[in-house]
């Protein structure tokens, strides 16, 4: 219940009507005279943060033009947002010029106020409600702080030419591999992405089976994301450590995308109480996005409450988080998840002696595809990888890289009432039958319980009792594996 003027589309909430009403008031750090409450119910643009509301209390200075919400004079002088390396000032103007907006990618009007860097010679600029966004900024306000140097961790220290020891894998040194046109093993996995070797550079540990891309060796161990307002710290992966309380737990699945992270390196939220994390290749793509699913440059530019769906995949990603890379053209509403954006780009098929680049259609188009692996028809616009080379190899995305693109082979999955083994799916005679979908498992691993097994994540029940394993200790894993791989016989 509240009171409402029905000819004015006024509502009034009963404490508010009995609180006596601020005709006047006196902010001196926002502008140097008394201002006046102004009760109009018509939208006005506020000199703070450039919006215009019609149902938020402003006031208003007549001589100077000045408008400002009420809301508004709790916005902070000095903040560090996610999107720039430096602290930001807010300024009530900006210099003539054609100034765009650092996190939603629009123009700034320079007559109203917004946030620029402090430091000379640094352009950046932002909005006032876009810098306050729950999604880049932390909340705090850095008026007379110091802005302090944070020193930089390395991620390994070189050891000679080629020789290198990585923070991962201290007991062994790894070894730089050039020799780029080896043959392709898909066993063989990045410790980090869990992705395999497909080319380029690696690095490889002579005295056991760790491997690392050249580029994941590098990844910085500290890193300040766009889509979150606090530091992030790079994790390796621990066996040891409790993965999850049930099947759908989000302390299981990457904060931008909807695939497990129980395995490889992530990045973790350094605060107390905050279960954002990230896969490293969620975490290491940048803006602007280039992407072959569009033509044009895709930004981060989405908001805390905002929901879109992936123009690809065509699935809602709020569940798992409200960002998707974002087209900024005028009339393109295209959006793209991290899941496909995080796609690789190039593949190489077991099948193939030629690289296979990421590639997408039009449904318009008379060109019939098929997958050369489950001999399905291919659409186009979903994306598929093609080879270029005349061989007319096809194949659908997860018949190239499975459902579960970042489960480790040889490894366990903790959940509420057990754990399950994900094993490579070449250990029997023949694939197995999933337990769910009662098809043979066609995917490049399986999860087996004690009875059961399942081509996917995707395909265990949520309910039921299906023989879970106890939890695992260290070394237990690869020593019931080892057990399996002799008494199994699909």
């Amino acid at each position: 219940m509240f009171y409402f003027c029905s000819p004015c589309d006024f509502g009034l909430k009963f404490t508010c009507a009995k609180k006596s009403p601020v005709l006047s008031i006196d902010q001196p750090k926002w502008h140097e005279h008394t201002l006046a409450v102004f009760p109009s119910q018509d939208p006005q643009t506020c000199s703070l943060c450039a919006f215009k509301h019609s149902n938020l209390v402003f006031y208003i200075c007549p001589p100077c033009d000045f408008i400002v919400h009420q809301s508004c004079f709790s916005l902070p002088h000095v903040i560090r947002i996610s999107r720039h390396l430096h602290c930001i000032s807010f300024t009530h103007s900006f210099p003539k010029g054609d100034g765009i907006c650092g996190v939603c990618r629009r123009k700034i009007n320079n007559d109203y106020g917004g946030y620029h860097c402090i430091k000379n010679g640094c352009f950046y600029a932002v909005h006032s409600k876009c810098a306050t966004q729950t999604n880049v900024w932390d909340g705090i306000g850095r008026e007379g702080e110091s802005e302090e140097e944070v020193e930089e961790l390395e991620p390994f220290v070189t050891i000679s030419d080629g020789i290198i020891q990585h923070f991962s894998h201290e007991h062994h040194h790894l070894t730089l591999d050039e020799n780029t046109s080896k043959d392709y093993d898909e066993n063989k996995l990045c410790q980090a992405c869990i992705m395999p070797i497909y080319f380029g550079n690696s690095y490889s540990c002579l005295q056991c089976d760790f491997i690392l891309h050249e580029e994941c060796a590098k990844l910085s161990r500290r890193l300040d994301h766009p889509i979150h307002p606090h530091q992030l710290t790079l994790v390796t992966d621990n066996p040891l450590r409790p993965v999850g309380y049930s099947i759908n737990s989000d302390r299981d699945i990457c904060s931008a995308c909807p695939s497990l992270c129980i395995a490889g390196f992530f990045y973790e939220c350094s605060e107390r109480n905050c279960d954002f994390r990230l896969h490293v290749q969620c975490a290491r793509i940048s803006e602007p996005l280039l992407h072959p699913s569009h033509m044009h440059p895709l930004f981060l530019t989405s908001k805390p409450d905002e929901e879109r769906n992936c123009s690809v995949c065509a699935e809602a990603r709020g569940y798992y988080t409200k960002e998707t890379f974002n087209c900024i053209e005028e009339e393109c509403d295209f959006a793209l998840c991290f899941k496909c954006a995080t796609l690789p780009q190039k593949v190489r098929y077991k099948h193939d002696k030629h690289i296979l680049p990421l590639f997408y259609g039009k449904k318009t188009s008379s060109m019939t595809y098929w997958c050369e692996a489950c001999e399905g028809k291919i659409n186009p616009e979903e994306g598929f990888y093609k080879c270029d080379e005349y061989c007319c190899v096809h194949l659908h995305i997860t018949c190239m890289l499975g459902k579960d693109l970042y489960l480790k082979p040889r490894s366990s999955w903790s959940i509420s009432r057990g754990s399950l083994l994900i094993l490579p799916n070449f250990m029997g005679i023949s694939r197995p039958i999933c337990s769910s979908c009662h098809n043979r498992c066609p995917q490049r691993i399986i999860l087996v319980s004690l009875s059961s097994f399942f081509c996917s994540v995707y395909c265990i029940p949520t309910r039921g009792e299906l023989g879970f394993f106890r939890g695992f200790q260290a070394g237990e894993v690869a020593l019931l594996i080892s057990s399996l791989s002799v008494k199994l016989s699909f």
